[in-house]
């Protein structure tokens, strides 16, 4: 099986991105080959394209698996396995955020929740557990976020997306709104009396 330069460029460089995602530059390149081919390919094509042994591509082909990235069918008359990339680039997006939640998040919250509930009688053990909750709540925060976001569909979800800088423009408009109708205005904003008045001019008698 034959590589454009395209798609060769493609591949080679999401091998070497793949490291800096948590994954090796041999899933990396697997991945990125199923996601451009045109149909679903077995590991037999997969090693004769990227110049991989085949037990490489089969451990390369469980690890994707695992991180449920990749889909298994099979063909009419053929028992070997063939393996292509979900259709769906939203799809593909949600599931790499969640299970790197699962594998990478989930474990950090579990023990900082587990710190929340020891004594330390040390100072610099209490302060090191308050700045361990502060961790803990801001992740909750984030994590809790991304749940909400991983419930919409993808139409609503691009939209979110596209939305970009006029959310924080509606929080701020939001903001003065509340603040013209008696509302206190966030910590980070300077109250009236901070304001320097402009010097009036008296008339000479």
């Amino acid at each position: 099986m034959h590589l454009s330069p395209l798609i060769q460029r493609f591949v080679l460089h999401f091998g070497e991105m793949g490291s800096r995602w948590g994954i090796n530059r041999t899933v990396g390149q697997i991945y990125a080959l199923l996601f451009t081919a045109s149909r679903p390919l077995n590991a037999d094509e997969i090693a004769e394209a990227l110049g991989f042994s085949r037990s490489n591509v089969s451990i390369g082909l469980k690890e994707l698996e695992s991180w449920n990235l990749v889909k298994l069918s099979h063909q009419p008359g053929d028992r070997r396995e063939y393996f292509s990339a979900p259709d769906d680039v939203w799809a593909i997006f949600r599931t790499l955020a969640e299970e790197r939640r699962r594998r990478e998040i989930d474990p950090t919250l579990s023990m900082l929740r587990e710190v929340q509930l020891e004594t330390p009688s040390d100072p610099n053990d209490r302060h090191a557990q308050e700045r361990m909750k502060e961790m803990y709540q801001l992740i909750l925060l984030v994590t809790s976020w991304f749940g909400d976001i991983q419930k919409l569909d993808v139409a609503t979800l691009e939209k979110l997306m596209k939305l970009g800088s006029k959310v924080n423009k509606l929080l701020e408009a939001k903001e003065k709104f509340s603040i013209a109708l008696g509302g206190k205005p966030r910590a980070d904003t300077a109250p009236a009396s901070a304001v320097k008045a402009k010097p009036t001019r008296t008339r000479k008698e």
